[in-house]
């Protein structure tokens, strides 16, 4: 993954994680290393009501987009959800549970 991403200034947010080469569909980005939280905060992962996983590393860097080019899935990998050219912006759907500041 570290060839292929890097954390940068972001539009959205403060940081974000971006494409350095492309990405293709469906290619795995990276994966959390489960550790669970045991509370809430601002790189913390909810697979659940009741599990939350620390998210370290540039994948906490990934902000949320209602478009997004990324997701997390059940085995707690990052997938491209389309073609992602180099130069873009790494993003995630948070969830309607999540409120932008």
């Amino acid at each position: 993954m570290a060839n292929k991403v890097l954390v940068k200034e972001s539009g959205i947010h403060g940081l974000g994680l971006f494409a350095k080469q492309k990405i293709r569909k469906g290619e795995v980005i990276g994966a959390i290393k489960p550790k669970r939280a045991k509370r809430n905060g601002p790189h913390v992962l909810w697979v659940s009501d009741t599990e939350g996983h620390k998210v370290e590393g540039p994948l906490r860097y990934i902000n949320h987009s209602p478009a997004p080019n990324a997701c997390y899935c059940d085995d707690l990998t990052v997938i491209a959800l389309k073609d992602i050219q180099p130069g873009d912006e790494i993003t995630h759907n948070y969830g309607t549970d999540w409120h932008q500041e």
